[in-house]
């Protein structure tokens, strides 16, 4: 697998990205709902593969993981460490490499506005499904879980952001589409994904 400066030069910055989206609550705390911070991560995630295409993209999320579980305070509430492998919504970090690749996978067959727009919603339902299902698990055998808590209490604690996540969502298909007809068609950068 062979990576051009310019490939790397993009993917690190998603992670930048991603480390700036994730910490959004420290400047509004309030937007935590059932331990779930209300960030920008699956916008960027999106993003990430729309741009960057399935293997870069995904790359990109794995290299953002890694930073965070090394140290560096990338995750939401500038959190870090491998304490985090046990944190109820680590399952959204980890959904992150998944949304990024189904999302690049699903435009590098189809480059179409609406490919655009389904591939960035397909991405926001795996990220949901994925995240939202370790968080169950995670209250459920390891984490203290609140009074009451169940599966479908889980499922309700997202729908707060949801509508969000959904127009960001297709924002960042929208985006995508645009920078692949604007800037990227324009750079050296579309010719060396195809040359990949």
């Amino acid at each position: 697998m062979k990576f051009k400066a310019l490939d790397l030069t993009l993917a690190s910055m998603f992670v930048g990205l991603m480390a700036i989206g994730a910490n959004i609550t420290s400047f509004v705390p309030f937007m935590v709902i059932g331990g779930v911070p209300i960030t920008l991560q699956t916008f960027f995630a999106i993003l990430a593969g729309v741009i960057l295409g399935s293997r870069l993209g995904a790359i990109s999320m794995i290299v953002y993981a890694l930073v965070g579980l090394v140290g560096v305070p990338v995750f939401a509430q500038f959190s870090a460490g491998f304490s985090i492998l046990i944190s109820p919504t680590f399952g959204f970090i980890l959904s992150f490499l998944p949304t990024a690749y189904v999302a690049g996978k699903m435009v590098e067959k189809h480059r179409t506005l609406s490919a655009f727009i389904m591939a960035s919603l397909a991405g926001l339902v795996i990220n949901y499904v994925f995240g939202t299902n370790w968080m169950y698990f995670a209250y459920k055998f390891w984490a203290a879980a609140p009074e009451g808590f169940t599966y479908k209490m889980a499922w309700l604690w997202m729908v707060a952001p949801l509508p969000k996540d959904i127009i960001l969502a297709v924002f960042a298909g929208m985006m995508g589409h645009r920078l692949e007809k604007t800037v990227l068609s324009k750079s050296s950068f579309k010719h060396l994904r195809k040359a990949a």
